[in-house]
């Protein structure tokens, strides 16, 4: 068992995991994320990227002189467009499998969301009590993606094959295909924001594997009790008695 997120233990946003042994990998570190789930989640981070460039070069025509030669031409845009985003719906149902567990909403994240905007202002200096592996903004972050996956899956196949669907729903299919493909990078802004200059330390994680000790409990408490068997609040306490701290 392992109190890093994945499939063989959907339990790891739960605060009643025991310590874990292979979660502690160093007197300060804990590891969250594991090979695997790094490996995954880079495959659809590159699919997304050369998807949402390829199709910007192709959809908008001002970009397109600038991007296209990227991939070798208009022409060959259009033709590896289609295929970038199959390779992002198969690397995301690897992810979605991985992930579904600890993305379960819970009442914990209903009440996360009333306090949202003093998340965002840094306001508080502990996440809290019950925030277990994942906290509700980024669970909305990952359905999001879901769905933007979804409809950017059925609505590519209708658009890669016009002659058989007709002009209406191919013409739907592009409304949709934007539609989802806003959202998807509204969120996906906002998620290398929250993952670097909102929260220092999150990207390690998806680098190294991971984490600071410090880090888990400010911002995942109930993940830091479950890997470690301690108090966070007590943690941080103890942390904050340290000489050179204020």
């Amino acid at each position: 068992m392992t109190t890093s997120a994945g499939p063989l233990d959907e339990r790891a946003g739960s605060a009643t995991v025991a310590p874990d042994r292979h979660t502690v990998v160093g007197a300060d570190e804990l590891l969250r994320h594991p090979l695997r789930t790094r490996v995954t989640h880079w495959s659809v981070a590159i699919f997304f990227v050369l998807g949402l460039l390829s199709g910007m070069g192709i959809y908008t025509p001002w970009l397109y002189k600038w991007l296209t030669p990227l991939f070798g031409g208009g022409p060959m845009a259009r033709f590896l467009h289609p295929w970038f985003g199959v390779g992002f719906v198969i690397a995301f149902a690897f992810e979605f499998f991985n992930w579904r567990g600890p993305m379960t909403w819970t009442a914990g994240d209903s009440r996360w969301m009333r306090r949202m905007k003093s998340y965002a202002l840094n306001e508080e200096k502990l996440e809290s009590p019950d925030v277990g592996f994942f906290n509700a903004g980024q669970k909305m972050y990952f359905w999001v993606i879901v769905w933007s996956a979804a409809v950017f899956l059925l609505t590519g196949i209708l658009m890669w094959f016009p002659e058989v669907f007709g002009r209406v729903l191919v013409a739907i299919s592009y409304v949709l295909h934007d539609v989802a493909a806003l959202a998807m990078l509204g969120s996906f802004i906002i998620h290398i924001y929250e993952g670097t200059a909102q929260q220092p330390g999150t990207f390690h994680s998806m680098t190294r594997g991971t984490v600071k000790r410090n880090w888990a409990w400010t911002h995942h408490p109930a993940w830091y009790r479950a890997a470690t068997g301690r108090n966070p609040t007590e943690a941080y306490e103890a942390d904050q008695k340290k000489p050179g701290k204020e």
